[in-house]
């Protein structure tokens, strides 16, 4: 009887490790027969799991969805993980799910055994978070636009620009990015027939979605890559691209993905795209990157840091 419980324990396990199985896998797995396994799935049927299945050569078994969720069989790294990611999430940029995230922590830890206990309580104890300043996004909008990305429907919201204004947006969603304490949706913009990038916080999504579209190319292969390169150059009025004569594993120790994107070049250099609205700007914080670089493009970068070069020489003179 124990042998036959622990067995429909990693049945239970196999099944929500992925999201089909067929007879001869789970058999293989458990080290049974096919016909073991059919009887162990009916022993879990009756015990109320929804295991399903399919005949023929795609044939197979999947746990769906049932009216209250299974037990959830964690192993001990999987278990820390989640109490640790319940712990961030209940002080992270989701607003609305932190009271959420203490309540599903507190009946994580009820059945923790005493050994996972101490070890999240020491990395607790260990660990001290910054208190966030950035924008935080309500999970009801999130939900909505995940789940117009996952069906295929058109998203209308209004959009709130960096000055201020407010318009009104018709997108064909394709991505939910999440960078540090910011959201982005990476979405196809109807009435400007191009691909956009949005910050979340600034959206107001409109119910009911829109009629369903089909599905289009992704801009790029990399849609964190495209979203990085979107916030931080394709906004601006001014792109610039610079040679830092460091390798790119160093020069990410000080150019974050907010600033710039990094491109490697070879093992002793590496290509910086930024972008500004104001010249001046950028001329002076170029200054201030911690390395040898050369600048790419655009000239006019070049006659701006020459400018200040020259005034920064002369007040000096003066000092």
């Amino acid at each position: 009887m124990l042998e036959t419980s622990a067995r429909l324990l990693r049945l239970l396990s196999l099944l929500q490790t992925r999201r089909e199985w067929s007879g001869g896998e789970l058999a293989g797995r458990l080290g049974v027969t096919d016909r073991t396994v059919r009887r162990d799935v009916d022993k879990l049927r009756s015990l109320g799991y929804p295991v399903e299945s399919a005949t023929g050569t795609a044939g197979g078994y999947r746990l769906g969805a049932g009216a209250a969720l299974p037990p959830l069989l964690l192993d001990d790294d999987e278990a820390v993980a989640v109490a640790v990611g319940l712990r961030t999430a209940a002080g992270g940029s989701v607003s609305g799910i932190e009271e959420t995230s203490v309540r599903a922590l507190a009946k994580l830890e009820q059945v923790l055994p005493s050994r996972l206990r101490h070890r999240v309580a020491a990395l607790q104890a260990a660990t001290v978070a910054v208190p966030g300043r950035g924008p935080v996004v309500s999970a009801e909008t999130l939900a909505v636009i995940a789940g117009a990305c996952r069906d295929r429907c058109r998203l209308r919201f209004d959009y709130r620009s960096h000055g201020g204004g407010v318009s009104v947006r018709e997108v064909e969603p394709l991505k939910l990015v999440h960078a540090g304490r910011r959201w982005y949706l990476v979405g196809f913009d109807v009435e400007r027939d191009d691909w956009r990038t949005f910050r979340v916080d600034r959206l107001s999504p409109r119910t009911p979605l829109g009629p369903r579209f089909a599905e289009r190319t992704p801009p790029d292969e990399d849609i964190a890559a495209y979203t990085a390169f979107g916030v931080t150059n394709r906004a601006y009025r001014y792109q610039a691209v610079l040679r830092l004569l460091v390798p790119v594993e160093r020069a990410a120790e000080f150019v974050t993905w907010q600033t710039g994107v990094l491109e490697p070049v070879d093992g002793e250099s590496c290509l910086l795209r930024i972008g500004a609205n104001v010249l001046e700007e950028l001329a002076v914080w170029v200054w201030f990157l911690g390395c040898e670089f050369e600048v790419v493009e655009p000239p006019e970068l070049v006659a701006r840091m020459r400018e200040l070069a020259e005034r920064i020489v002369r007040t000096c003179d003066r000092s």
